[in-house]
């Protein structure tokens, strides 16, 4: 039997990370707890614009690095 949830696999800043098919960039910025207007976002070595991120469903070795801006004075 096989599992309904299918899984993919891709990188996330350099470590690699499970997800379930379907997942867009947006849920997964949720998932880590980033506010999607603090982060930029780079997938396969090109920036990703911010206005695509709950588009934007992540497939199979996509190779992403996440950056999270934090305010402070």
């Amino acid at each position: 039997m096989s599992n309904t949830l299918e899984q993919l696999r891709l990188t996330v800043n350099g470590e690699p990370m499970s997800l379930v098919r379907g997942t867009t960039l947006a849920g997964l910025i949720a998932k880590l707890g980033l506010d999607t207007r603090k982060v930029a976002v780079e997938r396969n070595l090109e920036i990703v614009p911010r206005s695509t991120y709950a588009q934007l469903v992540l497939e199979e070795a996509d190779a992403l690095e996440i950056v999270h801006f934090i305010g402070g004075g």
